[in-house]
């Protein structure tokens, strides 16, 4: 049986995965990777930890799978987005740890960016917000205060790149420095309309974008891997996405209209708006869903920085719970949220505010409120948050989709999901395919490959999923919804 085995290098994990042709995952493992924290607001990763537990969970997985080394189809990648590596060209080892997508450091930056008039034309260009959310800041801020890494990077000895990028690099030993689309285009440097690097936008930044790497279709073939000599032969890396783009396109959202929403560490929710490039002035930002035979899709975005952290936060830092599961029970067994809110700013508020120097907080707490009013809060915040970044895309593209497709860890929690359609007053169409970002990845792989000939091909794999309806009175719900915009004004 013919396989295709993917790597999802997430925020937190670097997850393998093992595939059939038609979709069906039939094996996967993971190896957590730690966050680094050496300041406030400050988030890096280790590299070399997280290349070494993708190495290590890809040959465990075909360790554990033995015949499906002998038909492996191609290996593809998917990963968390905005993170990004600086490394030596000569032997890929990083020059500094990467800084992640939550990492607030080049807010200063970007403040005096925005101060001297240059959003707008940014914006025009990439279809983002001037914002530390996206690496350009950050890697400014690298080369300020590391001049070293600076001058490596100007003699041509170093070499920049998103997660996918260093891991394709590392994995080829070298032969291969390249993205995709998907990933390109977050980083502040890529010009969305002309599809390319553009130098207007790295002299912006103080960023050389010769030492970007070559931009390639998802689909693309990028070169071959035998995982370091795992595999007695080398197989073609083909399928390359950011994880929120491949879940839009495992949820076969490939035409206008059609939206997702990701529950994952923080959230994306990303809306096709087919082949014209449009911009939003209410804080949406435009980005790529993919590019096909030359051809873009794009999509407007509502980028959310702290979902499923949230609940982290509620079990490793307050201690109020021990796992993400027990916050549906919590939920339920209190009438209402008894006038508690949580705002989870706990690296700003991201879109519609865009306010990186906003707090978290809690607010209208009364002396009968119990650990399950703040658990219920912390779940209500997700709905709110995706309302908040539902309600503008509806209105600036013109569009209201009949379903909003969502996927990830947090699709199991029930009231969530209830919840979100209750609030945003749409469909929630729960995926019930676990992994729908490396799915995503493996579907752009079969395209590369000829293992499906179109999208139609696509349309035709399996499906699950479990709708959810509004049924709390709407009056109630905009109610609800009053509550939580006074708290975000209490905190802006």
């Amino acid at each position: 049986m013919k396989t295709i085995l993917a790597l999802d290098q997430s925020t937190s994990s670097s997850k393998a995965l093992l595939y059939s042709v038609s979709g069906e995952l039939i094996d996967k493992t993971a190896n957590d990777h730690q966050q680094h924290y050496p300041q406030p607001g400050w988030v890096e990763h280790d590299a070399e930890e997280i290349y070494r537990n993708s190495l290590a969970a890809l040959r465990t997985l075909l360790d554990r799978n033995p015949a499906a080394q002998r038909d492996l189809v191609c290996l593809s990648i998917t990963n968390q987005g905005e993170t990004i590596v600086v490394c030596d060209k000569a032997t890929g080892r990083t020059l500094h740890d990467p800084i992640v997508w939550q990492c607030r450091r080049g807010e200063a930056i970007c403040k005096e960016l925005i101060a001297e008039g240059h959003n707008a034309q940014d914006q025009q260009m990439t279809g983002l917000k001037i914002d530390t959310y996206f690496p350009a800041a950050k890697l400014k801020w690298l080369f300020d205060n590391y001049p070293g890494i600076k001058q490596q990077i100007t003699g041509g000895n170093a070499l920049i790149g998103t997660i996918d990028t260093y891991l394709i690099y590392r994995l080829t030993n070298g032969r291969c420095f390249a993205t995709d689309h998907t990933n390109a285009c977050r980083t502040l440097l890529y010009d969305i309309g002309q599809l390319q690097w553009d130098q207007t936008l790295g002299d912006l930044f103080d960023v050389p974008v010769d030492a970007l790497p070559t931009v390639r279709e998802s689909s693309a073939i990028f070169d071959e891997t035998d995982l370091n000599g795992h595999l007695k032969q080398p197989i073609p890396i083909c399928g390359v996405m950011g994880d929120s783009q491949a879940a839009l396109f495992a949820e076969r959202c490939f035409y206008p209209g059609m939206a997702k929403v990701t529950f994952g560490t923080g959230s994306s929710v990303l809306l096709n708006i087919g082949d014209r490039l449009k911009l939003s002035d209410s804080g949406i930002v435009t980005t790529l869903g993919w590019v096909l035979a030359n051809q873009p899709t794009y999509a407007f975005e509502g980028i959310i920085n702290f979902t499923g952290a949230t609940l982290t936060w509620l079990r490793d830092q307050l201690e109020l719970i021990t796992e993400s599961g027990e916050t549906a029970a919590m939920a339920q067994s209190v009438p209402d949220n008894g006038g508690v809110y949580l705002v989870p700013a706990f690296v700003g508020l991201s879109a519609p505010y865009w306010r990186p120097n906003a707090k978290g907080a809690i607010v209208g707490l009364p002396p009968s409120a119990t650990r399950n009013h703040v658990a219920r809060a912390a779940l209500e915040a997700i709905a709110y948050r995706v309302r908040d970044v539902l309600g503008l895309m509806a209105r600036d593209s013109g569009m209201s989709p009949q379903y909003i497709h969502g996927d990830g860890g947090a699709v199991s929690n029930r009231f969530l999901m209830q919840f979100v359609a209750d609030i945003t007053r749409y469909t929630i169409r729960a995926s019930q395919l676990a992994e729908l970002s490396a799915l995503g990845a493996v579907m752009s792989g079969m395209l590369g490959t000829g293992i499906a000939g179109s999208l139609e091909d696509l349309e035709q794999l399996a499906h699950q999923f479990e709708d959810y309806s509004p049924i709390l009175d709407e009056e109630l719900a905009q109610e609800y919804y009053a509550g939580w915009q006074r708290a975000v004004q209490m905190v802006l």
